[in-house]
């Protein structure tokens, strides 16, 4: 009998072999392998156990045995997904870069501005965001593919808003064309990243209104 869930998966659902077979019977054709048969629900349960499993013991010390047994699964569910736990972080890392983050539209940059970083410090302070970034910077000095997996996310993430941010501002005429666009999305992007992921440090009250304030003065300097 299988169970349900991510257990279910182990136990012979979709992923599992053929049970049962009376003696001499013909088997069964083999359902096909491969993604086409993965269950969803399962693969789920790994990446949420993936998060969980770095906040608790980083990335050094994460193994396929730990996260298995995390997400209710076998180490046969999570090895048909992804090759290592390399590849499996490389790919949860690349997947928030699409996912990215909600584009505002207030109307002002000052406006986007503070909506944008009220949203970006929230995601900051997450328990186990604040756990896992700091983590994967120090093996993103060890090791190139997270590094431009970091990088990528980074980019196609906080980058890609800031750069819609900017571009609205410019058609409502808030800022001047031909501004210097890495300098700008740098001004955006860095001062909160700063404060909360490198220097840690608490947010005091009304900081955000300032910063947004500051950083919409300075890009219509450029």
């Amino acid at each position: 009998m299988t169970t349900s869930g991510p257990q279910g998966e182990r136990a012979g659902g979709p992923e599992g072999g053929q049970r049962g077979a009376p003696t001499g019977a013909r088997p069964r054709r083999r359902a096909p392998a491969g993604a086409a048969v993965l269950r969803e629900d399962v693969t789920q349960a790994i990446r949420d156990a993936v998060f969980e499993e770095l906040a608790s013991v980083g990335y050094a010390r994460m193994s396929i045995e730990g996260i298995a047994r995390r997400a209710g699964v076998g180490k046969t569910a999570v090895y048909r997904r992804w090759r290592s736990k390399l590849h499996l972080v490389l790919d949860l890392v690349s997947a928030i870069a699409v996912q990215g983050l909600p584009a505002p539209d207030t109307g002002s940059l000052e406006g986007d501005l503070r909506l944008l970083y009220e949203v970006t410090s929230r995601a900051l302070r997450h328990p186990v965001a604040s756990q896992i970034i700091p983590d994967l910077q120090a093996e993103a000095a060890r090791n190139p593919e997270i590094a431009e997996a970091l990088q990528k996310a980074l980019r196609e993430g906080q980058h890609g808003v800031a750069s819609g941010i900017v571009r609205a501002a410019v058609e409502r005429g808030e800022l001047r064309e031909g501004a210097d666009q890495e300098l700008a999305l740098d001004l955006v992007s860095g001062p909160l990243y700063w404060r909360s992921v490198v220097v840690r440090a608490q947010l005091p009250k009304g900081y955000l209104g300032r910063l947004a304030a500051a950083t919409a003065a300075g890009l219509r300097a450029l």
